[in-house]
């Protein structure tokens, strides 16, 4: 994965790791531990500018390659993976800030030499400095302790308190070069006495959100590098006669660096975005936080998991582990603290402002969108019953879906249908287990089966409850110990299902059940539709620990099931289960979660008069991260499929992100009541009372659907390619 999300942008990044490969070997970089470069430039910087990529987020007119800050994230992630030393990242920084607020005069003499590699700069952070008005411009003296690059850069960038910055000569400067922690690239003392700097040479604009931008994408770069270097050597690495990424113990960790690194690319694309398009304050200021506050940690946390991965050789100088932590440290340390960002992002909460989910699509839908508003207004002219069968028969209820029971609907008109269907309020049926049921149907059923179940269905006449789940088969479903023994004229199942909602409602339900047991594990399952008012079959409430019964047991003594209620061939029901979970369907973005939102918890930190309580503040702020981020993801997989490129590890990611964070929220509340804590609430209790349901509620978000540990395996085998644990042993 990576922060780019179409093909354009993977053509950049192999571009990128192709002169990696050929100019920033390993040896390069520890060539610059050995003996750290000072001054001059490294020996790749000519290649660097050749590619343009010095100037890819410049406008052309000024030597760039007319680009933007995404791509040019694009190329820093890649250059952060490599450890690529030099002044590249500083020089970018400063040339960025220069490019969207500077004079005229000051991009038309700076932008071209910065762009082409014949002058280097450096941005200072923090400082304090002071900028006294003279005839020929501002005054400035001042100095500041830790400047990224600044022993190599020709240009510094000063700051003159607000958002106001000076651009001056560093042989204007005394610049010390400091004792940096990233042995890879130096820092510098900056200090500056009665340097005099012309109106044109300065800015006026928030440089530090550039910053959070610039260094936040190449602590993703490091992020990865240090989850694949993990992942590989937990591939090789053999412990007690196995891989050690076998243990779930080592798995888990390195799944959770995935994770990490997924989260944080989404915070710094959308940041770049919201950056690049000069979006109003609030808005930039939104999503600048989230990614200040995810980028610089994720590269620090899987830094540390990195060297953790790989043990004893991890610790060791000749390991490349502890220059990635190094730059890692570096990064987050620049970026500035996370409790920072995290009042900033709480305070825009607290405010009621959330960065909107919205996808743009391209200027040539504008003919797919007038002919579907059309016939979607068609639609919402009619009254509710005849609407639900046009629905239906016109295939709006399932556009992936093929012809008569879709539209053939691609991601992009799957997409504009919804937003359509959504602006003019036009509700589609909501088909629940039925979503899981009808691709199903379409893909394995017969002709009669087709006709005789999807059309009602679809008018959403009939309610389908799921019967696959039993007491000893949850996440393990292909354990499943249900049978079925094939009768004159159809099929008698026996045995207990569980964790099934809407079975009390249900008039139809789809059941797997082995019919052959001594066929292999995943093998001799067949797939069943079920009619719920069937002899034989008994449903009792499961109440949960809310007090609750919204799931339940169900039990089937000798259910007749005739033949033609077969869907697939016998024997393959584990395939047609499978797919009844994998069907391309493109979603909007929207969050789910049984416990508290984070509007909840904003209306909960008010209610008890927190709001200006900094630890209450860090607390809001880091899970509003959290949740901008889970959102991100969903937006960025559906980016994916309208650009034709794999969505890969997104919709895995953003389903475990979710349902923990709605736990966090929930859980963070909570602890917010003090002894309040201790009365039992219901959902019809005001807010405070409400909130204990809510907790109780929540523990199931991590169970159903496949457990966090469960999901956890999944990130690691299939995403990372982690062995696979071992098959239990048959006694």
């Amino acid at each position: 994965m990576a922060i780019g999300l179409t093909e354009e942008h993977e053509a950049l990044a192999a571009s990128v790791r192709g002169l990696v490969e050929r100019h920033i070997t390993g040896q390069v970089v520890r060539g610059e531990v050995e003996s750290p470069r000072h001054e001059g430039r490294p020996g790749f910087w000519p290649a660097l500018a050749d590619q343009g990529l010095l100037g890819l987020h410049l406008p052309e007119e000024h030597g760039g390659q007319g680009y933007g800050l995404v791509e040019q994230a694009v190329a820093l992630e890649e250059l952060g993976r490599a450890l690529a030393p030099g002044p590249y990242v500083p020089t970018v920084l400063a040339s960025a800030a220069i490019a969207a607020y500077g004079t005229d005069k000051a991009r038309a003499d700076l932008l071209p030499s910065l762009a082409d590699g014949s002058r280097t700069a450096a941005v200072v952070l923090r400082g304090d400095f002071e900028a006294v008005p003279g005839d020929d411009g501002l005054r400035i003296e001042g100095a500041a302790g830790t400047v990224l690059g600044a022993p190599l850069a020709d240009l510094l960038v000063l700051p003159l308190g607000g958002d106001r910055w000076a651009v001056v000569d560093a042989a204007d400067a005394v610049v010390e070069t400091g004792e940096s922690l990233d042995l890879t690239r130096p820092v510098g003392s900056v200090r500056v006495e009665g340097v005099t700097v012309p109106q044109d040479r300065i800015l006026q604009g928030p440089v530090r959100d550039l910053a959070v931008v610039v260094l936040g994408a190449e602590a993703c770069g490091i992020a990865g590098r240090a989850t694949e270097d993990a992942a590989a050597y937990a591939k090789i690495r053999e412990q007690f006669g196995r891989p050690i990424g076998q243990f779930q113990g080592v798995k888990h960790k390195v799944a959770r660096m995935l994770i990490a690194t997924e989260r944080a690319r989404a915070a710094v694309w959308d940041a770049a975005r919201a950056v690049d398009a000069g979006q109003e304050p609030g808005q930039r200021e939104y999503a600048v936080g989230v990614a200040g506050a995810l980028a610089g940690d994720a590269a620090v946390t899987c830094a540390e998991d990195n060297i953790q991965v790989h043990g004893g050789i991890g610790y060791t100088f000749e390991h490349d582990a502890h220059l990635i932590y190094r730059r890692a440290l570096t990064l987050r340390a620049l970026t500035g603290r996370a409790c920072a960002h995290h009042a900033r992002v709480a305070r825009l909460a607290l405010d009621g402002l959330r960065r909107p989910i919205e996808i743009d699509l391209p200027e040539d839908a504008a003919p797919l969108r007038e002919r579907i508003r059309a016939q979607v207004a068609e639609l919402a002219a009619m009254d509710p019953f005849a609407q639900r069968a046009a629905m239906a028969e016109g295939g709006w209820v399932t556009p992936h879906l093929p012809r008569p029971w879709g539209r053939d609907a691609g991601p992009l008109e799957q997409v504009v249908i919804q937003q359509e269907l959504r602006r003019a309020n036009v509700r589609p049926v909501p088909l629940m287990i039925a979503a899981w049921v009808v691709p199903s149907l379409v893909q394995y059923g017969t002709p009669e089966q087709q006709e005789r179940f999807l059309p009602p269905t679809l008018r959403g006449e009939i309610l389908w409850c799921q019967l696959f789940s039993e007491p000893g088969a949850g996440s393990d479903l292909a354990g499943l110990t249900t049978r079925a023994e094939k009768v004159e004229g159809g099929w008698r199942i026996t045995g207990q299902k569980i964790w099934n909602s809407l079975a009390r409602e249900a008039q139809w339900g789809i059941c797997i059940a082995r019919t052959d047991p001594a066929a292999p594990k995943h093998e001799g399952i067949t797939y069943f539709l079920v009619d719920m008012a069937s002899a034989g079959i008994e449903v009792r409430p499961l109440r949960e620990c809310t007090g609750e019964a919204v799931f339940n047991e169900v039990f089937l003594d000798g259910v007749f099931v005739p033949d033609e209620l077969v869907v697939g061939p016998v024997g393959q029901g584990w395939r047609v289960a499978r797919n009844t979970l994998a069907n391309e369907r493109v979603g909007l973005t929207s969050s789910f979660q049984l416990g508290a939102s984070l509007t909840d918890l904003v209306a909960l930190i008010e209610e008890l008069d927190l709001a200006a309580d900094p630890l209450v503040l860090d607390g809001l702020g880091r899970l509003a991260a959290d949740e901008h981020a889970y959102l991100l993801l969903g937006l960025r997989a559906t980016l994916r499929q309208l650009s034709g490129t794999d969505p890969g590890a997104t919709a895995n990611v953003r389903k475990l992100v979710a349902m923990e964070h709605g736990q966090r929220v929930t859980e963070y509340g909570f602890t917010l009541l003090g002894e309040e804590g201790a009365l039992t609430g219901d959902r019809r209790s005001g807010l405070r009372r409400r909130w204990t349901f809510w907790l109780l509620a929540s523990r199931a978000m991590t169970i159903g659907g496949g457990t966090t540990e469960v999901n956890l395996n999944v990130i690691g085998e299939r995403i990372l390619g982690l062995p696979r644990d071992p098959e239990p042993v048959r006694r």
